[in-house]
């Protein structure tokens, strides 16, 4: 997906969320970007609550990439959302086209028709999600824009902004993504990986070196667009690795960990594309630190994320699955005992088009605006 902008190539969404200056005394810009984008004219300091017959004044919201997976998500989360109302819609090969035309699912959501970037009229929205291709809006996840070329195959668009973005894996930056004006939303694999090496890398449980991670994705992650390798024959009855070594998630990854550590880290890292419409596991191999044990790890994991509500460790000795995310913004995780001494493996699961993307954009979007985190949020998973 490009930015939530959207996924480009079995990634995940990145966007931002912009909150312009306005009039308002103590206003703050601010924009959070997801691979999936948002932006917003409304001052951080509004009260959601209007006087006027106690009425939900709602902020209005545009959706860069609507006929897309990630915008098709979006607007799915947003639906019953209390605080949001779209207002706007775009998609240049769809223009013209109701929701309901281009993704049946949402027929009964009163929207309206999607126009072409050409034609939007940004002056009714508080808040926009870019879910567009990559290449179509500029990724600000990575904060070094030299390592940008170099993965991306092309030079940053927008540097100034870049200086400001704030990288938005809830959890972990919570307080920035509050005060920020630019939020880069993380991709799939990333959220996946860093949601449990991140807090262990921090305590100083698991050594930085030899980390090997073999991760597998749904095929919604390569986005919607017609490609031959997508085809139902190219991807049916198997799995393949692609982006071996060159995955653009890989700097993200090695971003946040070293972040984390306070040194450079290298992961081994690759990505296989499964025959099933979405959810995605990460299966991580790490080495502990001297006198570090499974429990350690797993009491760590579980003192951070106690009070979470879309974070959890699960019983000692459960699988995660990625069926039982699917459809929802949680993140299943666990800690196993290797076979080789001193060695563990943590495996993490998320459904790729939501905590992997719209749904942590979501996340994101209601923090910075002041609105419960979780709200929009907390339908359960889809099962079976």
């Amino acid at each position: 997906m490009g930015s939530l902008a959207f996924l480009h190539s079995i990634s995940s969404t990145q966007g931002c969320f912009i909150k312009y200056k306005d009039e308002v005394k103590n206003s703050t810009v601010k924009k959070l970007c997801v691979r999936a984008s948002v932006a917003t004219s409304v001052p951080h300091n509004l009260q959601v609550e209007e006087n006027k017959g106690n009425k939900l004044e709602k902020f209005r919201i545009g959706v860069l990439g609507a006929s897309g997976y990630t915008g098709s998500e979006i607007i799915r989360l947003l639906a019953n959302h209390p605080n949001y109302q779209i207002t706007l819609m775009t998609a240049d090969r769809k223009a013209g086209q109701s929701i309901g035309s281009v993704f049946p699912h949402l027929v009964k959501q009163d929207l309206p028709d999607m126009v072409a970037v050409k034609d939007a009229d940004f002056s009714n929205v508080d808040a926009v999600f870019c879910c567009l291709p990559h290449g179509t809006t500029q990724d600000f996840r990575l904060r070094d824009v030299n390592e940008y070329e170099e993965w991306y195959g092309q030079p940053h668009k927008a540097l100034e902004l870049q200086k400001e973005a704030v990288y938005g894996l809830t959890e972990i930056s919570r307080p920035e993504i509050e005060s920020a004006r630019l939020v880069a939303n993380p991709g799939c694999y990333p959220t996946s990986i860093q949601l449990p090496l991140v807090p262990l890398i921090k305590a100083n449980l698991i050594r930085v070196e030899n980390i090997i991670i073999d991760a597998k994705s749904g095929v919604s992650g390569a986005g919607r667009g017609a490609k031959e390798a997508n085809l139902y024959t190219e991807i049916a009855e198997g799995m393949h690795s692609y982006g071996v070594t060159r995955h653009r998630h890989v700097p993200e990854i090695e971003q946040g960990l070293s972040e984390a550590a306070k040194s450079k880290v290298t992961v081994s890292f690759t990505p296989h594309l499964m025959p099933m419409s979405r959810g995605m596991q990460s299966t991580i191999y790490v080495e502990m630190a001297s006198g570090a044990s499974v429990e350690d790890l797993r009491q760590h994991l579980r003192h951070v994320y106690e009070n979470e509500e879309f974070v959890v460790l699960l019983e000692d000795g459960q699988v995660p699955h990625s069926r039982h995310v699917r459809g929802s913004n949680y993140c299943l995780m666990n800690v196993f005992a290797d076979r080789i001494p001193g060695r563990a493996i943590i495996i993490s699961v998320i459904d790729n088009l939501v905590k992997g993307a719209s749904g942590q954009a979501l996340q994101n979007l209601n923090l910075m605006m002041g609105i419960a985190e979780d709200t929009g949020l907390l339908s359960p998973p889809l099962f079976p």
